[in-house]
């Protein structure tokens, strides 16, 4: 930061565009795999150009204040994010994590609020995901810091989900508890650590910091932590039904260094093949569920290879935007019998142009065409994701507003990404018209063995969201 020197002070640098010869890494700034032994050098895949650099001005002594308020809560933040990754969230058991947040926002002084999950409610939104699970028992916690008077500044939801996938095959992670939120040489290892119990340590820290100042907010800003976005994004969905709205949202995904304009949609389905069973031993006769299903798959990988062909600016910058996963399979049950069920669940992407229905349509075409000659059935059902794409102007005055933080803290602007994941910005974004980005802490192996985050880069992110508070809230 231009000539001033302030203590506990965290600074990157812009990332880099990917190396040809490294492996390519699909979330934002932050990597799914990495031989890093610092974060220093960061790298990603669909790097876009990045934020304009100027004019801002020189840092002012507020600026400063806000910077080091925010430094001084660096212990509490990890504290905070030790907690939450100790919490098991995963699907259905996300109350222990939410009991964490909601201490974190009493012992901050905010009042939490439940947002509890309305099943039939979400059900009759025409853009929320299929599910056939519980949520009965389920809420979500917000907290909205009032302004004291009028209503001056632009109003802000900082967003943050507290589910996390399973961390299996546990057996994978070695001595490591992958609930146990080692800490070594400055990073966090844990299921959650990345994606993104680190965002909501750094939401909280952020707001911790601008309170202990005195400031005040001149419009609301809603504190979120939801449920669900692994797999729905119907959480979100639910507190905006509850009309918690805003005229901005960020979310705290770690996406490192970068901000995210761009994403794709997602669609989660599975397609059950109804077989003919038999005896092994006269297996001519019968038809295999399973190995229909290898046909199914391959059919399915022939529409992922056809939006890889071409794909549209900014996903030209990825060598394979859109990608789909096999990623349950069920079939079955004895070794000398032909089995005539076979289910297999799976995920695939789609650029933000294109519409769910007509995803949903060459799905069903390459089933059909797939299993055309079987004498049994086929049949595609959809359970989880069902969200578009969404991006947003490089230009919309949320980057401008957000970038021109970061600059101030960084020293050099962040880059403008997008990514082949989904998050809940769709959410904001398609449900309600919030324009909505992710930026976060610098993350590796999100969903995978030894995911992690860089302490030092939640502190940053915990900076970078004060300043862009006081710019986008107005703070007296």
């Amino acid at each position: 930061m231009e000539g001033i020197q302030l203590e506990g002070l965290v600074r990157c640098g812009p990332m880099e565009p990917l190396p040809d010869e490294a492996p390519p890494g699909a979330y934002g700034g932050s990597r799914l795999t990495s031989d890093l032994e610092t974060p220093e050098a960061r790298a990603f895949a669909g790097r876009g150009e990045l934020a304009p650099a100027g004019p801002w001005a020189d840092t002012g002594s507020v600026d400063a204040e806000i910077l080091a308020a925010i430094a001084e809560q660096s212990g509490w933040m990890t504290d905070v994010l030790s907690e939450l990754v100790r919490a098991p969230t995963t699907l259905g058991n996300e109350e222990p994590g939410q009991i964490v947040v909601e201490g974190a926002l009493a012992e901050i002084g905010l009042e939490p609020v439940d947002v509890p999950m309305d099943g039939e409610r979400i059900r009759a939104h025409p853009l929320a995901a299929p599910f056939d699970w519980n949520v009965v028992g389920k809420r979500n916690v917000v907290s909205t810091w009032m302004p004291r008077d009028g209503d001056a500044g632009r109003s802000l939801i900082l967003n943050g989900h507290i589910d996390v996938v399973s961390p299996e095959p546990t057996a994978q992670w070695g001595d490591l508890d992958p609930f146990g939120a080692h800490r070594e040489d400055g990073w966090m290892v844990g299921r959650g650590a990345a994606d993104m119990k680190c965002g909501l340590a750094a939401i909280l820290g952020a707001i911790k910091g601008l309170r202990a100042l005195g400031l005040v907010p001149q419009a609301p800003i809603t504190v979120e932590s939801v449920v669900e976005e692994e797999c729905s994004g119907n959480g979100t969905l639910q507190t905006l039904l509850d009309g918690y709205t805003a005229d901005a949202a960020v979310i705290a995904e770690p996406f490192g260094a970068a901000i995210t304009t761009s994403q794709v949609g997602v669609v989660w389905f599975s397609v059950r093949i109804t077989g003919v069973p038999g005896h092994a031993a006269e297996g001519q006769h019968a038809t295999n569920a399973i190995e229909k299903s290898l046909a199914v798959i391959g059919a399915l990988r022939s529409l992922e290879a056809d939006l890889n062909a071409a794909p549209p600016p900014p996903y030209d910058l990825f060598t394979h935007p859109i990608n789909l996963n096999v990623g349950t399979i069920r079939g079955g049950d004895w070794a000398s019998t032909v089995p005539g069920e076979c289910e297999t669940g799976y995920r695939i992407a789609m650029y933000p142009e294109m519409t769910v229905d007509g995803l949903k349509g060459r799905i069903e075409a390459a089933v059909r065409e797939a299993t055309s000659d079987q004498p049994g059935a086929a049949e595609v059902r959809y359970n989880g994701f069902s969200s578009g794409g969404y991006d947003i102007p490089d230009d919309h005055p949320l980057v401008a507003s957000l970038a021109h933080a970061f600059t101030t803290q960084a020293g050099t602007p962040p880059a403008l990404v997008s990514t082949t994941g989904t998050t809940d910005a769709a959410v904001f974004g398609n449900v309600a018209g919030i324009p909505a980005v992710c930026f976060g802490p610098y993350a590796e192996a999100a969903h995978g063995v030894g995911e992690r985050v860089y302490l030092p880069s939640v502190v940053q992110t915990a900076q970078v969201l004060g300043l862009f508070v006081r710019d986008w809230c107005s703070l007296t």
